[in-house]
């Protein structure tokens, strides 16, 4: 098959939805001839917010050691290919092609998920590259996600909040257990979970697990400026004198991500320089819609904050920067297993005006209701449209030179709006606020 052709046999396998279990993927993995087992250096990633961040943080670090470096996320903006990367660059699309035509009858014998289906090719596709390092994000949780038949050398867990409940678990402790499955004897494990509720599960699964567990806590980390894509800190590690550090990121809160990214790197003996300069090119790994202003006037901004802890901090950094424009207006998004209410009253805080719109497929919140949310949370101005497309129409008709238009709520409306070029003046260049 082509590549158009595999994505018409990847996608439908969503009908399979969410199916725990690790029987699946090992099997798919068997047909390979397990690749998970030559990945090189592997760093395994959960959590609920800052995951992609620190992934990000990592493979740029590793690549910037000279690590030929395989990273695989999740979801893609525009196109499949980004979800599975070496050094930055996308999988081709022969090679996506060639893997769905080696997997295809065995998918359709297990009835094997699209997410089981992507986790194996992105680790055939680093084997059979040769990846001397392999950073590898979770899809959801960890204990039956199918990233969780590699052997970890560093876990990283971000944050830990109340997501896919009835998957997850109803409390945090739960979650966390969930997530923290994802540790392997003789792992590294590095964490920002503050709340005692969800470090405990941390701290236990990696006691039995005979595991060093370091807290981003343990860095000394302080903030000498933010501005629009730079993040200056300066970090002191134990043991180790203090640094100056400048990374391509919007926003204080991000001090603890890079604090994680960090301590693993020095734990695999990465020096400073070469963590530095991974630190400033972000871009390199395809990081986006992380705060992403996009070129011309007025100010479009994306962003793929999709639940009320993700979008606190996102506003909190908007905070930060909210001198630079004169208003903000909102374009929003979200599907409708999200909690819509908790982000709008995070939202509530510094939009003038809200649009909102439905995402490109069924499980999104319908415009009006959404718009409905926002005027119960007490946004000030709310309108509703019937595509992104006319929504951000609305808002370039409304905005001067020294407004910014912000796009929020979902991956997939980030994605469907980093697609509509003819908004960028032309130019395909982007960049970070």
């Amino acid at each position: 098959m082509d590549y158009r052709q595999s994505l018409d046999f990847l996608f439908p396998l969503h009908r399979f939805g969410i199916k725990p279990g690790l029987e699946r993927i090992e099997a798919l993995l068997d047909v390979l001839g397990h690749p998970e087992r030559r990945l090189g250096t592997v760093v395994h990633l959960a959590g609920t917010n800052g995951k992609g961040t620190v992934a990000s943080c990592m493979a740029s670090i590793f690549t910037a050691s000279g690590r030929k470096t395989g990273l695989f996320t999740s979801p893609h903006l525009i196109d499949f290919t980004e979800r599975i990367r070496i050094n930055g660059k996308p999988i081709s699309q022969e090679r996506v092609a060639e893997y769905c035509t080696k997997l295809e009858s065995v998918v359709v014998e297990l009835g094997a998920t699209f997410f089981e289906v992507t986790t194996a090719m992105a680790f055939a596709y680093f084997a059979d590259e040769g990846v001397d390092a392999a950073v590898i994000e979770t899809g959801m949780g960890g204990r039956l996600d199918a990233t969780n038949v590699v052997k970890s050398d560093i876990v990283i867990i971000p944050s830990i909040g109340l997501e896919h409940t009835e998957w997850l678990g109803e409390s945090l402790a739960e979650i966390a257990g969930e997530k923290a499955a994802i540790i392997k004897p003789g792992s590294r494990v590095f964490t920002a979970v503050a709340a005692e509720e969800a470090l405990e599960p941390i701290r236990l699964a990696a006691s039995r697990q005979n595991t060093e567990l370091h807290q981003a806590s343990e860095a000394r980390c302080e903030t000498v400026a933010v501005r629009p894509g730079r993040l200056d800190l300066e970090i002191t590690l134990a043991g180790e004198m203090a640094h100056r550090i400048t990374a391509q990121l919007t926003g204080s809160f991000h001090a603890s991500n890079v604090a994680l990214a960090l301590m693993a790197a020095r734990s695999e003996g990465i020096g400073w320089p070469q963590i530095e300069v991974g630190l400033a090119d972000l871009r390199r790994t395809g990081y986006r819609a992380r705060l992403e202003r996009l070129p011309g006037l007025p100010s479009v901004m994306l962003d793929v904050s999709h639940n009320p802890g993700g979008m606190a901090r996102t506003v909190e950094a908007l905070l930060e920067v909210r001198g630079s424009f004169r208003s903000l207006r909102v374009l929003l998004g979200v599907a409708s297993d999200k909690d819509a209410a908790g982000i709008v009253r995070q939202l509530v805080a510094i939009a003038d005006e809200v649009v909102a719109v439905p995402l490109p497929f069924a499980r999104s919140v319908a415009a009006a209701e959404l718009a409905e949310v926002c005027r119960q949370a007490g946004v000030a101005r709310v309108e509703s449209c019937d595509t992104a497309g006319e929504g951000l129409n609305f808002l370039f008709s409304n905005a001067g030179v020294d407004d910014l238009i912000f796009v929020t709520g979902s991956f997939y409306l980030a994605g469907e709006v980093a697609g509509m070029k003819r908004f960028w003046l032309g130019s395909n260049e982007t960049g970070s606020i």
